[in-house]
C-alpha cells in the first residue's frame, strides 16, 4: 500500500471527523478520550480551523496520513515547536482497520523526510505506553533512541502506564 502524508486543511474537516469517530473507541485504549464535544461536527470543525491557523503561524504541523486513493488512514503531528531548544514533540495514530501494515513506519519516515527542511527543529521527542511494543518499533525503526521511562506511572483511561520517552536528532549536515 502507498502512504502518503498531506497537510491538515480545513477542507479535510468532514473526512476527518469520520475517521476520528469511527475509531474512537480504538484510540481511546491509547490516549485519553477527547470527550463528547469533540464529536460534535461543528466543535469538531472549531477545532480544525484553530488548528489549521496554529500550523500557518509555525506552532505546529498536522498531516492526514492517507492512501493512493485519498483515503485517511491516520494522522502524524509535529507539535510545541520550540526554537529556543530546536526541538517539537512527536504524536501519530492509524485507524484499527489499518494497523499492523507498516503504515505509521512509512509516514513516519515521510514526516523526518519533510523536516530536513524545516529549519529550527533539529530534535523531535515522542512519548509512548510501555506495553504500546508496536509505537516503539515504530519509532525505533525510524533513528528514534529511547532515553527513559518514567519514574511513576500515569492514570490513563483507568489503568496505570509507564510512559517511555524517545527523542530524534537530526543528522549533522
Amino acid at each position: 500500500m502507498e502512504v502518503r502524508i498531506h497537510k491538515l486543511q480545513e477542507s479535510d474537516a468532514e473526512s476527518l471527523f469520520h475517521f476520528e469517530v469511527a475509531n474512537r473507541v480504538y484510540f481511546n485504549k491509547m490516549v485519553p478520550d477527547r470527550g463528547e464535544d469533540y464529536y460534535n461536527l461543528e466543535t469538531f470543525n472549531n477545532k480544525l480551523v484553530h488548528l489549521v491557523a496554529e500550523q500557518s503561524l509555525g506552532l505546529s504541523t498536522f498531516y492526514l496520513i492517507k492512501d493512493e486513493k485519498g483515503t485517511i488512514l491516520g494522522r502524524i503531528n509535529l507539535v510545541d515547536f520550540n526554537y529556543a531548544n530546536q526541538c517539537a514533540e512527536l504524536g501519530y495514530r492509524i485507524g484499527e482497520d489499518y494497523i499492523g501494515n507498516g503504515i505509521a513506519t512509512k509516514a513516519l519516515k515521510l514526516l523526518l523526510d519533510k523536516i530536513t527542511n524545516l529549519e529550527g527543529i533539529h530534535r523531535i521527542t515522542a512519548r509512548t505506553t510501555q506495553d504500546n511494543v508496536a509505537s516503539q518499533k515504530v519509532l525505533a525503526k525510524n533513528g528514534f533512541t529511547y532515553v527513559y521511562t518514567d519514574q511513576g506511572e500515569v492514570l490513563l483511561n483507568g489503568n496505570l502506564v509507564s510512559l517511555l520517552h524517545y527523542i530524534w536528532k537530526r543528522e549533522s549536515r
